[in-house]
């Protein structure tokens, strides 16, 4: 081997070896970033996720505010049906027809039925179990028999859901 020879192998040898740091560098910095490439994207798919069960909320909450706007009116006119129901009951006890006439009686299906058409009904609570979540309790009286003990065996005043959200809950007298 010639001194040139000697002289120009260690050059490619260090050539070589530059070259393999270079891309081991090389290979590290893709490394990191197909990690932050990952991270971002993982990132991404979470904050559109989040974004989007946002908007299902949003759009859940609107219609729930809208299809119950009219819950306070419709309370206050609830009222006004237990009034009409009142006379309607005394009417038909003393079988007395000038004290809740026909026209009344018509008045007073109208407004039951307007009120159903907005999502309305009326809870049936007579001979049920008493239940805390759609009864309130007033008085208790001892039960007459061993099956109605914790039933409602009266109805004080009808409670009330709209849209299937109590608005009133049921006064009534439990059997104890």
């Amino acid at each position: 081997m010639t001194e040139e020879e000697k002289t120009i192998e260690p050059t490619m040898e260090e050539e070589n070896n530059e070259n393999a740091v270079l891309s081991e560098e090389y290979s590290n910095e893709i490394e990191k970033i197909k990690a932050e490439l990952g991270d971002q994207k993982d990132k991404y798919l979470r904050l559109v996720a989040e974004f989007d069960n946002f908007k299902k909320r949003n759009t859940k909450e609107r219609f729930d505010l809208i299809r119950n706007a009219s819950q306070e009116m419709i309370q206050e006119l609830l009222t006004i049906v237990d009034d009409f129901e009142r006379a309607q009951k005394i009417s038909i006890e003393q079988n007395n027809e000038n004290i809740f006439p026909e026209g009344m009686n018509l008045v007073y299906q109208k407004l039951i039925s307007l009120l159903k058409s907005k999502g309305l009904e009326a809870m049936d609570s007579n001979h049920k179990d008493f239940d805390p979540m759609f009864h309130e309790a007033i008085t208790e009286f001892p039960s007459p028999s061993e099956e109605l003990r914790g039933k409602v065996i009266d109805t004080v005043e009808k409670g009330y859901l709209l849209n299937e959200k109590i608005i009133r809950y049921a006064k009534v007298v439990v059997a104890k």
